[in-house]
């Protein structure tokens, strides 16, 4: 599953292994973006847990699935 999350504040670099190995990249508005690839949807409930014990502000989610595993595409 791809993942894309907005948080307010940058975070240091530093928390990439602890955060699921999501690259940590530091916008110019004062946010930071973590992206990339994490097993499942409890692998990114348990992603949401750690960003709350650190008390940080979630601005925006998106996460989804590879295609091929899209259940709405017919197989031919």
């Amino acid at each position: 599953m791809h993942v894309s999350i907005r948080i307010k504040g940058h975070l240091d670099a530093s928390w990439q292994e602890w955060l699921e190995g999501l690259q940590i990249l530091h916008e110019s508005d004062g946010t930071t973006l973590l992206i990339g690839h994490i097993q499942d949807q409890p692998a990114l409930y348990g992603l949401l847990i750690k960003l709350n014990h650190l008390s940080l502000s979630l601005l925006f989610l998106q996460s989804s699935e590879p295609m091929e595993h899209d259940p709405s595409r017919r197989k031919e």
